[in-house]
């Protein structure tokens, strides 16, 4: 086990001297003309101020739980709990960084050279996002393993990766719909301007929200997913092969590493980059898969933990796939929602919530199809303990090539960028169709990179949950008892409470918004002819303070409603409320994040000519259904994969409290 401990953060190393070299490549990317420069320059600078701000409020709360852990639980444990909140801040800050300056470059590089050059830098981009989430990832838990030698302790580094994770998460994402739902209502729907349109002023909080958002909070995300994983099979494949178990799990994931830099040069600009960038994920899921192969029948003699890995990376490829089918253009449910919003706004908002709801069907069957088959495939018939380790390696195989599958995410919101920044520097319109085209793509790979996150969310809640339950010492969960069955109502109802409180800080802050855009274009004259310029600075204010007010109360709700139960209902009906929490968590996000996504592109497809175009009362119809979908697959949807896991790493940290003094009513 020495070697992999000492293997494993080299190659976290690698991957991050990897990412300073598609950082360099960004950078080395000529900018393009002045105006360019200035539109990119309003958005780093309101990127970086957020994430400044947000750091700096973040920053109390990791000194107060620090603080509360070290001395509730031990110092080790508060000490690897600030590394991992550090570490998934350095993750979210790099990526973006890039981002904003891959933005503009990508512009140019359509205007200059053509679709393939814009596509290899928006990726090259994305690529820095990914490897520094791994990097780091798999850096902090091997060597917290290696140096304390106790998983208990290294939970903390799981923790402040959560906690940083939920927080941007859910402020990046308010931030984000706020300024997006006030750009379209007021811009498209009121003033009937173009999207992107500079006399928008809320079209630069409109693109920095497309980073903080979708580049920081989403790596945020699938950081504390990764590391989440990564604990739960050194926990697991400790009690289950002892040190084999632990060599395994971590070796998938230094394979799953490389793989993804080698994928990376699969991914060439050509006339479909789409199928580029899915030649990219099948190649480094295909070589994950022949290594773990190969590991597994040299260390065990066999396949059975080899089962559980292939079980985790398929699940999440055809999850993405139903999320692709539910959330494109292309296939009949956004066709469905666009036909619909030809009656009207009511029949999209009805259609909208038919397909959200019903694209949980299949996530949810290939889930349990998944657990099922990696808990029997790795012994778990035998002995459950092999069946428990099997789920855990489920969710690392899933999670194995996130490096591929966030630079494929993260060069989304790039691409989209890049499109604004065309638009505002009025570039010529084969630029907008390139980068257009781009973006259309990246709406798609967005949806992909959802699906990954919702499945895997859900087998890493689960295999943090398994190990909760090993570390409280419990042998299962009596449903019978009361105050398990109260745990696990309350459980199911903190999704329920979390999404009301996101969608509505998302309302406050978007009215908020639509009052100062309206203000300006009644107040400013000139704005509507293009010879005043907007405050866009208000508009990014507005964003800004709502995000980092509103982000609080639903971050704390993670944290605080495990302890109290713990304390006063006891360990197991602490699990109960896990329990109720992780079912009604994962159809929560499921539904609303393909509810948004394909309102999202329902609005595109009727704008791409099709049910009378843009400004038919088709396309007023489906505006109104994607600023609905906006906060669901923005900002509720994908902050519920990190409070579902959030729920569970605290339950496991504060484990010991539990047992020593939990049960004050019970």
């Amino acid at each position: 086990m020495d070697n992999i401990l000492i293997i494993a953060p080299i190659v976290g190393v690698v991957a991050l001297l990897f990412a300073f070299a598609k950082a360099k490549f960004v950078v080395s990317q000529d900018a393009g003309n002045d105006r360019m420069k200035e539109i990119a320059s309003y958005i780093e600078d309101g990127a970086m101020a957020f994430l400044k701000r947000e750091y700096k409020a973040l920053t109390v709360f990791v000194i107060v739980l620090a603080i509360i852990l070290a001395v509730g639980i031990n110092i080790q444990t508060a000490v690897c709990f600030i590394f991992g909140a550090i570490f998934s801040v350095l993750a979210g800050y790099a990526g973006m960084k890039v981002a904003t300056k891959a933005n503009v470059r990508t512009a140019n590089a359509a205007m200059k050279s053509g679709l393939g050059k814009a596509l290899d830098v928006a990726f090259s981009g994305g690529v820095v996002m990914g490897m520094c989430v791994v990097g780091l990832g798999i850096i902090g838990i091997s060597l917290a393993y290696k140096i304390t030698g106790n998983v208990e302790i290294v939970t903390g580094f799981s923790l402040g990766a959560s906690s940083i994770a939920l927080f941007a998460r859910v402020g990046g994402g308010i931030y984000t719909k706020a300024a997006d739902v006030g750009a379209d209502l007021v811009g498209k729907v009121e003033a009937g301007i173009p999207e992107d349109d500079p006399r928008n002023p809320a079209v630069i909080a409109d693109n920095v929200g497309d980073n903080v958002g979708d580049v920081a909070g989403m790596g945020a995300d699938l950081f504390e997913s990764y590391v989440g994983a990564l604990l739960s099979v050194i926990t697991l494949g400790a009690v289950a092969y002892q040190d084999t178990g632990v060599t395994y799990g971590l070796a998938i994931a230094v394979v799953g590493i490389v793989a993804s830099m080698v994928a990376v040069f699969f991914v060439r600009g050509d006339k479909n980059p789409q199928k580029s960038l899915n030649n990219g994920e099948y190649i480094a899921a295909g070589v994950t898969i022949i290594v773990s192969a190969i590991l597994s029948s040299k260390m065990f003699g066999g396949y059975k933990p080899f089962v559980p890995v292939i079980t985790g990376i398929v699940a999440g490829l055809i999850i993405s796939k139903f999320t692709e089918y539910y959330t494109s253009a292309d296939h009949k449910p956004v066709q469905t929602i666009a036909n619909e919003s030809e009656t009207g706004h009511a029949t999209n908002i009805i259609s909208g919530l038919s397909v959200g709801m019903m694209s949980t069907i299949a996530p949810i069957i290939i889930i349990a199809i998944a657990i099922i088959v990696a808990f029997v495939g790795s012994g778990g018939s035998e002995d459950s303990i092999y069946g428990l380790y099997g789920i855990a390696l489920a969710a690392v195989g899933m999670l194995s090539t996130t490096g591929m599958t966030i630079a494929v995410d993260a060069y989304g919101p790039i691409a989209d960028n890049a499109g604004g920044i065309a638009e505002m520097c009025d570039l010529p319109e084969e630029v907008r169709e390139i980068t257009d085209s781009l973006d259309a793509v990246g709406n798609t790979t967005a949806a992909i990179g959802k699906g990954f996150a919702i499945g895997s969310a859900a087998l890493t809640a689960l295999a943090l949950f398994v190990s909760y339950i090993e570390a409280t010492g419990l042998t299962g969960i009596n449903i019978s008892k009361p105050e398990v069955i109260a745990g696990a109502f309350v459980g199911g109802m903190l999704p329920f409470a979390f999404s009301a409180l996101t969608m509505s800080a998302v309302g406050r802050a978007a009215s908020a918004m639509i009052d100062e855009v309206r203000r300006q274009f009644r107040e400013i004259p000139g704005i509507m002819e293009g010879k005043a310029k907007p405050e866009y600075g208000k508009c990014v204010d507005i964003s800004t303070t709502a995000a980092l007010r509103e982000m609080i109360i639903p971050g704390l709700i993670a944290v605080v409603v495990p302890v109290v139960v713990g304390l006063l209902f006891g360990a197991e009906a602490l699990g109960g409320l896990q329990a109720g929490a992780l079912i009604t968590g994962v159809l929560m996000a499921i539904f609303m994040s393909n509810a948004g996504g394909a309102w999202d592109n329902a609005k595109k497809y009727i704008e791409d000519g099709n049910h009378g175009g843009k400004g038919s009362e088709a396309h007023k119809a489906a505006v109104t259904g994607d600023t609905v979908g906006d906060p669901f697959k923005d900002t509720s949807g994908p902050s519920l994969n990190i409070l579902i896991k959030l729920i569970t790493v605290v339950s496991l940290v504060f484990a010991p409290l539990f047992v020593q003094y939990g049960g004050i009513l019970f």
